[in-house]
């Protein structure tokens, strides 16, 4: 009997693009589909998916694509992915009527395989029995899941949290993992979102008197921005509206997608003549405006309302703003950006993470998960979802819980992992990359291009244009030298000159009938060592050579 391989496509060693799969003599179980939002060392990129194509390799099957929930860093590559793969989707009622909105947006819900299950249901799908458990989390509808395999069983907490008395749902079923735990439990992949964090994320019943405090003194408009997806807050908000007599309207696409699906699903309940347009909304005093944007995102709805660049609704000065969110690790400079304009275009006060209880994690603190490690007693541990640091952190708090310490292992993205029941071994084998999504382009930006839009963004750029004869390697036209974040051309055209008089240099030393490439390459050295030389900057030097 061969052994079970378990390889994390997406998630592990970075917050978002979580996607892992499952393999067994070929045959593969694929789980979640996330997307990541790029970073600053990724220009002009718009997202980042996983990349799929080990899954392609000729002698794999994919079986089926379950999602643990619908957050977007959970369902946001699907549209890419299900192109790719074909496989049918497996969720449950609102994570799959989240999925369906991307799958439109992006036209692929015709070929779509959606496939509704919820918590207590099993479906086998090959050699896998896939069991959904319920959890909490910071949207409905979230699982775990018990996957039995033919080695043993492979237990994912998926992003979870232990609320003891939750506002809405019925919470983490650590009755039914505690029985999975006394069956035996082979493997268990556990978030490690907040694994650094002492205590108990607490419950969503925790924001109930703060936002009460809100509405009862707040003597203007109040504006709250959190996750789309974060429903039962949503619902919280638009509850506290009704009581309080005032309008609603609701702002960003994503958010105004979420009102739209949770009312359709019935995760939400509006109710009649609160909810009023962003053009009425605008000569409303007592509105509560929900907005997209929590992360600081620069074209967000919230970002434009505290720059007054939004084309309704701006920031006003008796305005109460509460940003229910806390900022996803390398979001905090674009929060606190956001919060910034805010007070500096009048806000008169605004509540976040520092200033105030508006937020509660819906990722499990230590003291949760040392909760469920006891509960589930796993015989190797392998920690997801987070940062290389905070994979670490899980991983010794697994060894403290009882997992010995051979049988816990950290990896990160592309590693293959052999599981058998006495040991789990990293092979050297790598199976996954990142996708980048620029504009209409899916997959066509590779690192050597955002290595050069970084350059550029940092140095500039110089274009050098030259008409060389292909006879005789004399120049015929120009050169002519434009540059771009380089240094002003009028306030330095002593050194264009010198650029264009090197250039035509080097294209003379290169002699009779030169190759094109010589020339290029003879312009593209001289000119980087003249810049060099004059303002210590290295620009991106493009040689643009027209023989004639």
């Amino acid at each position: 009997m061969g052994p079970l391989r378990y390889v994390p496509l997406g998630g592990l060693g970075e917050v978002g693009l979580n996607m892992w799969a499952l393999e067994w003599e070929g045959q593969v179980l694929v789980v979640d589909s996330g997307l990541m939002f790029p970073t600053e060392e990724m220009p002009g990129v718009d997202l980042v998916v996983p990349d799929v194509s080990w899954l392609l390799q000729r002698g794999r099957k994919v079986l089926g694509i379950f999602l643990s929930h619908g957050h977007e860093d959970h369902i946001g590559a699907l549209p890419f992915v299900i192109r790719r793969l074909g496989a049918p989707v497996f969720g449950t009622r609102l994570t799959l009527g989240l999925a369906k909105t991307k799958l439109r947006e992006h036209r692929v819900l015709n070929d779509a395989d959606l496939r509704e299950v919820r918590a207590g249901d099993r479906v086998q799908l090959g050699p896998f029995r896939v069991e959904a458990v319920a959890v909490s989390h910071s949207i409905p509808d979230a699982l775990a899941l018990s996957i039995e395999t033919p080695v043993g069983r492979v237990f994912y907490t998926s992003d979870f949290k232990l609320d003891r008395d939750p506002a809405y749902g019925t919470g983490t079923d650590l009755q039914r993992m505690r029985e999975l735990g006394d069956e035996g439990v082979l493997l268990m992949l556990g978030d490690s979102t907040n694994a650094e964090r002492e205590g108990h994320s607490g419950s969503e019943r925790d924001l109930i008197a703060p936002f009460e405090e809100i509405f009862r003194q707040a003597p203007g408009r109040i504006i709250v921005a959190t996750f789309a997806s974060n429903i039962h807050r949503l619902q919280r908000v638009v509850t506290l509206a009704h009581e309080h007599q005032r309008k609603l309207a609701v702002a960003g696409r994503s958010m105004q997608n979420s009102f739209r699906v949770g009312g359709e699903l019935g995760y939400l309940d509006v109710p009649p003549g609160t909810l009023v347009s962003l053009e009425a909304a605008a000569h409303e005093t007592r509105l509560v405006l929900i907005t997209a944007g929590s992360q600081g995102e620069p074209m967000s709805a919230l970002a434009r309302f505290a720059g007054r660049r939004h084309n309704l609704l701006n920031v006003g000065r008796s305005d109460w703003v509460v940003i229910s969110a806390r900022p996803i690790p390398g979001n905090e400079r674009m929060v606190n950006r956001t919060i910034n304009n805010l007070y500096r275009n009048g806000a008169a006060r605004v509540y976040y993470s520092e200033t105030g209880n508006v937020h509660v994690s819906g990722h499990a603190y230590r003291d949760e998960l040392r909760e469920v490690l006891g509960a589930l007693r796993p015989r190797h541990f392998i920690p997801v979802h987070g940062e290389y640091r905070q994979l670490h952190h899980h991983a010794q708090l697994a060894v403290e819980s009882g997992v010995p310490a051979e049988r816990v292992v950290i990896v990160e993205d592309g590693s293959v992992v052999e599981v058998r029941p006495e040991q789990l071994k990293v092979t050297t084998e790598k199976a996954s990359g990142l996708v980048f999504v620029d504009g209409l382009g899916i997959g066509d930006v590779e690192q050597v291009v955002l290595r050069d839009r970084l350059h550029m963004s940092e140095d500039g750029m110089v274009v050098v244009t030259i008409g060389v004869d292909r006879d005789s390697g004399s120049v015929r036209q120009g050169p002519d030298v434009v540059s771009r974040g380089l240094i002003n051309p009028d306030l330095s055209q002593s050194l264009m000159d010198e650029i264009s008089s090197t250039a035509a240099a080097a294209v003379r030393r290169c002699g009779r009938r030169p190759e094109l490439t010589v020339i290029q390459q003879a312009i593209h050295d001289s000119v980087s060592r003249l810049v060099w030389n004059r303002t210590h900057r290295r620009p991106m030097v493009i040689p643009v050579v027209n023989e004639r």
